[in-house]
């Protein structure tokens, strides 16, 4: 009887007891807040796999179109190669562009925007041609001109006391110089034998040819342009006498000859020059001539028997004048009577070039048969946007 107590009692404690209940209700707990947990770890891993995915679909939506990477460029590439050599323009009229500029296709029109890489090569060419361009201030716009405010006057001042009155100051005056953009095209053509040839590099012939004749255009252009369907160029506006300028014409030094250097002390005329500029723009000026009138200022010699003139010493450095560089534009006139031959400025602050970032290339197999043509446009334009900035020296007695 005992026995069978003590026994019942064992099993109760060891079954029936609030300890053992406890326990088990305890191992219930944590394995279900295990459960939980592994839950909230999965969770968190799927939300942070979906910002991931999205973080680079942002990415990729703003990133400018120049610097994709090679291989994502290949299969647009491979379609523009494809519409150039054959007219196959289905490839570009299915693919999807991440960037409007430089690589969309636009084919409302009947033509296509180049792709990105043979832009950047164009691009490339013109900026390092000799050309304004490369001194100028060269800006992207998406609209059909550029404004410029410029504030050529100086705002009035004075000194006042403690107790005095005080007097009303000049307002500075504003002006709005509106560059409109006017449409630049180049012609080039090429056999449609040479374009079946595999081994020709039809991209990069075709960007050779328009960064040359684009070069040459805006070259002229941006020199002596009259504004009509063509940039402004600064020889267009009338030259007067630097002790008369006046906002709106450029000032001028004169040689003290007609055609001609003056026969004594010639380099005096291109000092005199130098300090027409104000001081605000001679740090970062140019001096702008043709191969002709360099070659004639580049024998000058200044009052201790020195050379005015200095040749780049590093590879691609240009020549110095007066220790300010030089600028070859073949586009510049000679010496002649009366000629404003040498230009001395801030061209970066004094002559805007403003354009659109996109270039269209037109496909043309029938009008020069059996050569294609290709036909392409951009729109840019160009003119003075500081005339302080901007001298220049007339072969002329006065």
């Amino acid at each position: 009887m005992q026995k069978s107590e003590t026994k019942s009692r064992a099993g109760l404690s060891a079954e029936g007891s609030p300890v053992a209940e406890m326990k088990a209700a305890m191992g219930g707990f944590l394995s279900e807040f295990n459960a939980f947990q592994e839950d909230i770890k999965t969770r968190f891993k799927e939300q942070e796999s979906r910002l991931t995915m999205l973080d680079r679909k942002s990415s990729a939506a703003t990133r400018p179109a120049l610097s994709r990477s090679a291989e994502a460029d290949v299969p647009h590439r491979k379609a523009f190669g494809a519409y150039l050599r054959s007219g196959d323009d289905d490839a570009l009229r299915g693919m999807e562009m991440e960037e409007k500029a430089l690589s969309t296709a636009v084919a409302a029109d009947g033509g296509y925007l180049v792709d990105p890489q043979t832009a950047e090569r164009i691009t490339s060419v013109l900026r390092g041609a000799s050309s304004i361009r490369s001194v100028a201030n060269v800006v992207s716009v998406e609209a059909t001109s550029y404004d410029v405010l410029v504030d050529h006057t100086d705002m009035g001042s004075g000194w006042a006391s403690e107790t005095a009155n005080l007097t009303e100051t000049t307002t500075p005056q504003i002006d709005r110089v509106v560059i409109p953009l006017h449409e630049l095209s180049a012609l080039p053509k090429a056999s449609q034998r040479l374009l079946d040839d595999s081994a020709f590099d039809v991209e990069g012939w075709l960007a050779g040819r328009i960064a040359d004749k684009f070069a040459r255009s805006e070259g002229a252009a941006f020199i002596s342009g009259d504004g009509v369907d063509k940039p402004t160029g600064f020889l267009d506006y009338t030259p007067v006498a630097n002790d008369s300028w006046s906002w709106g014409s450029l000032g001028y030094v004169a040689t003290g000859a007609a055609g001609d250097f003056a026969t004594s002390d010639p380099a005096d005329a291109i000092v005199d020059l130098v300090y027409a500029l104000g001081a605000q723009y001679r740090a970062n000026a140019t001096f702008v001539m043709n191969s002709k009138t360099a070659g004639a200022v580049r024998k000058m010699k200044d009052a201790d028997g020195r050379f005015l003139w200095s040749d780049g010493i590093a590879a691609g450095e240009p020549a110095r004048l007066m220790g300010y560089p030089v600028l070859i534009a073949e586009d510049m006139p000679d010496i002649a009577a009366d000629a404003t031959a040498i230009a001395f400025g801030d061209f970066r602050a004094g002559y805007t070039v403003a354009e659109r970032p996109d270039l269209r290339i037109l496909r043309d197999p029938f009008s020069a048969k059996p050569h294609v043509l290709f036909y392409a446009t951009k729109r840019i334009g160009g003119d003075v946007s500081d005339f302080a900035a901007i001298k220049l020296l007339r072969f002329a007695t006065s």
